[in-house]
C-alpha cells in the first residue's frame, strides 16, 4: 500500500458521532487509515460530551471542528461511512463512485456523559471492525 486508505465519516451535524469516529479510526488504524469527518449540516462546535469521552479514553481532541461535506469533496476518498440515517439519506454524489457503508449510532446530545462514553465504545467496537472488514485491515492500536 502506497498511502493509507482515506475514510470519510459522515453525519448530520459533525459534532459528536462522526468526530468520535474520526479520532477512533485514526487511533485504532494508525498508518493504515486517514479518517476524516464531515456533516451535511455542521454544527458550530464539537459537542463537549464527545470531547470529554475522547479525552477519558486518553485520545487527543486537538484540532477537531465541524466541517461541511464540501470541505472534503475533493479528497481521494476510499470509503464513506454514514453514522446517522439523515446523513445516509442526504449523502452527496461524489465526483467518482465511492463504496459506502451505513452504521447508525445513538445520538447522545443532551444526555449525560455516560451516554457519550457508551456511544464512543460502540463506535470503537462496531465501526473499527466494519472498516477493517471492508478494507481488509487489522486494528493495531488499543483494540480489544
Amino acid at each position: 500500500m502506497t498511502r493509507p486508505y482515506t475514510v470519510l465519516v459522515l453525519c448530520t451535524g459533525n459534532s459528536c458521532r462522526s468526530q468520535m469516529a474520526e479520532v477512533l479510526l485514526n487511533h485504532e488504524l494508525a498508518g493504515q487509515v486517514r479518517a476524516l469527518s464531515a456533516g451535511t449540516h455542521p454544527q458550530p462546535r464539537v459537542a463537549d460530551g464527545a470531547v470529554a469521552a475522547l479525552k477519558a479514553a486518553g485520545l487527543t481532541t486537538d484540532g477537531l471542528y465541524p466541517k461541511d461535506i464540501d470541505a472534503v469533496m475533493n479528497e481521494d476518498i476510499d470509503l464513506v461511512v454514514t453514522v446517522c440515517d439523515n446523513a445516509r439519506e442526504a449523502c452527496p454524489v461524489f465526483p467518482k463512485p465511492i463504496p459506502a457503508i451505513h452504521l447508525p449510532f445513538h445520538d447522545p446530545h443532551g444526555e449525560p456523559i455516560e451516554s457519550f462514553l457508551a456511544v464512543r465504545d460502540d463506535i470503537r467496537t462496531r465501526l473499527v471492525a466494519a472498516v477493517c472488514e471492508r478494507l481488509g485491515l487489522r486494528a493495531v492500536a488499543g483494540s480489544k
